[in-house]
């Protein structure tokens, strides 16, 4: 009789790397966003990417960033340590509505993908004219 040691979480691990990622292999681009003078800023981090292979894209007030990594030559060598991750990456963000989305920026510098969405100008109040038989009234509106 053979003896088999089992691990009941071995297939839980292996589905949350698919999921979540590991530091290896991050299944999200990781960023940083923050508000700086009236707009919102965004940095991707995408070293290594080739700036032909990111995709940006705006629809329906979700911002979508895809880039691909490809994988280095390896044929005819013997591989020590292989830990930086290839393939296709992606990211989407969901902007409210106080961003102007017809001026967002991009721009892509030693492997940062930077956004720059600036923030729509506030509905300002005015005035509305109202007329009431012969006198015409003003009110803020």
């Amino acid at each position: 009789m053979v003896l088999m040691r089992t691990d009941p979480f071995r297939e839980l691990d292996r589905l949350t790397q698919q999921v979540l990622g590991t530091v290896a292999r991050p299944a999200l681009i990781p960023m940083d966003a923050y508000r700086h003078e009236g707009a919102l800023l965004v940095h991707f981090d995408l070293p290594g990417v080739d700036p032909d292979s990111i995709d940006l894209s705006l629809e329906q007030n979700v911002l979508t960033v895809q880039a691909e990594r490809r994988a280095p030559d390896t044929e005819g060598v013997e591989m020590v340590v292989d830990e930086r991750p290839h393939g296709v990456f992606s990211r989407q963000l969901f902007l409210g509505e106080t961003l102007s989305l017809d001026q967002v920026e991009a721009n892509y510098d030693a492997g940062v993908l930077t956004v720059r969405i600036p923030e729509a100008e506030p509905a300002k109040p005015r005035k509305i004219e109202i007329s009431r038989g012969d006198e015409t009234k003003e009110i803020a509106g």
